[in-house]
C-alpha cells in the first residue's frame, strides 16, 4: 500500500508543471480575449480585406489614382484594399457612410477637397469633415488650370483682368457643379482680383468643357488633366495654372499666383479614416501609402495627369485638410454661396 501510495505521489508531482503550463496558456488565452477588440485587430491589421469609397464615379483622376494606390497597397500587405465608388452629392453619402463604420481602420473614405468646401456649403450634414475623421494620408494634388475660348482676346493673366474690369458681367465661367474644384477656384480669383464673372455651373465637368469649347461660355478653371489635350491642341488657350508651383506637364504656363500674390488652388486627395481608429493603423497606412506613392510606375502617371504625389504625415494632412476648410470656407461665405 505504501508504495502504491509512494508512487501515485510521484506521478502527481511529474504531472504538475504540464498542469502549470495548460493553466499558463489559459491564462494568456483570457488576457488576449480580455484585450479591446480594437487591439486584437490592430495586431494583425489588416487580417481581412479592407474597403476604400470614394465619393465621386469611376473614370476621373481621382479614381485611376485610387485603384493604382490600392493595388499597391494589397501588394504590400497581402491583402484587398478593395477601391469602391459610391457618387452622390458631392460626395456627402460615400463620406456619410464612411463616418459612421468602426474605427477599425478597415473602412477608409478617399477625400478630395470636395469636402473641404463641402464643409462649409451643405448646412445640415450629419457629419464634420475635421471632427468625425482622422487624417491617414494625402495622396496627390492637381492644378486647375484658368484657360479660356480662343475668341476671348487674352493671352495673358493682366490681359483677362483687365479685359474682365473693362466688361463686367460679359464673361461667364463653367464649372463642374455648384461647388466644385473649378467653382472655387474661380470664385476665389474673383474674390482677390475684384473682377465680374458669371457662374454657370453644369451636372458634371465634361458637359462644361464641351460648352467652353463651342464658345457657349468663355472660361473656365477646369483640372489639368481634361483640358491637357485641348490646351496642346490650341483648342483652348491656357493662360496659367492655380497652384503655386508650375506644372511639369506645361511648364510653360505661369501660375496665378506670380500675378495675383497669395493666390493658389487646386484640386487635391486623400486619405481619412472614422474617428478614433488607432493610431498605430494610422501610422501603418500612412507609411504604406507614401510608399505607393513613390513607386516609379504611380509617380509617372502622377506626370502624366499633370498632378504631383501629396506627401504628409498624418499630423501634417491634418493642419493641410484644416487650412483648407478654413479658406474656402472665407470664399463661400464672402461669394454667398449656397449649395444647389
Amino acid at each position: 500500500m505504501k508504495r502504491g501510495g509512494s508512487k501515485n505521489a510521484e506521478n502527481v508531482r511529474r504531472s504538475m508543471p504540464q498542469r502549470r503550463d495548460v493553466l499558463q496558456l489559459a491564462l494568456g488565452a483570457g488576457a488576449l480575449v480580455a484585450l479591446p477588440a480594437g487591439a486584437r485587430a490592430q495586431a494583425a491589421y489588416p487580417s481581412r480585406p479592407v474597403h476604400v469609397l470614394l465619393g465621386f464615379a469611376a473614370g476621373g483622376s481621382s479614381d485611376v489614382i485610387g485603384r493604382m494606390v490600392c493595388q499597391k497597397l494589397s501588394e504590400q500587405f497581402g491583402k484587398a484594399f478593395v477601391f469602391d465608388n459610391k457618387p452622390g452629392a458631392a460626395s456627402n453619402i460615400a463620406t456619410e457612410i464612411v463616418a459612421k463604420e468602426a474605427p477599425d481602420g478597415y473602412s477608409l473614405l478617399w477625400c478630395t477637397s470636395a469636402n473641404a468646401s463641402n464643409a462649409t456649403l451643405y448646412q445640415n450634414l450629419n457629419f464634420d469633415f475635421l471632427r468625425d475623421f482622422a487624417p491617414v494620408a494625402g495622396t496627390f494634388q492637381v492644378p486647375n488650370v484658368l484657360e479660356v475660348h480662343p475668341s476671348v482676346p487674352v493671352k495673358t493673366v493682366p490681359e483677362f483682368i483687365a479685359y474682365a474690369k473693362a466688361n463686367p458681367g460679359t464673361l461667364n465661367f463653367a464649372s463642374g457643379g455648384i461647388g466644385a474644384s473649378q467653382h472655387m477656384a474661380a470664385e476665389l480669383f474673383k474674390f482677390m482680383t475684384g473682377i465680374d464673372m458669371k457662374h454657370v455651373p453644369y451636372r458634371g465637368s465634361a458637359p462644361a468643357l464641351i460648352d467652353l469649347l463651342s464658345g457657349q461660355v468663355q472660361v473656365m478653371f477646369d483640372l489639368l488633366p481634361a483640358s491637357i489635350g485641348y490646351i496642346r491642341s490650341d483648342k483652348l488657350r491656357a493662360l496659367a495654372v492655380t497652384t503655386a508651383q508650375k506644372s511639369e506637364a506645361l511648364p510653360e504656363l505661369p501660375s496665378i499666383g506670380e500675378f495675383v500674390p497669395g493666390y493658389e488652388a487646386s484640386t487635391w486627395n486623400g486619405v481619412v479614416a472614422p474617428k478614433g481608429t488607432p493610431p498605430d493603423v494610422i501610422e501603418k497606412l500612412n507609411g504604406a501609402i507614401n510608399s505607393a506613392l513613390a513607386d516609379p510606375t504611380i509617380k509617372a502617371r502622377l506626370a502624366d495627369l499633370g498632378a504631383a504625389p501629396l506627401i504628409y504625415s498624418p499630423a501634417e494632412f491634418a493642419k493641410f485638410s484644416a487650412d483648407e476648410v478654413a479658406k474656402w470656407a472665407k470664399v463661400i461665405k464672402f461669394a454667398g454661396i449656397k449649395a444647389g
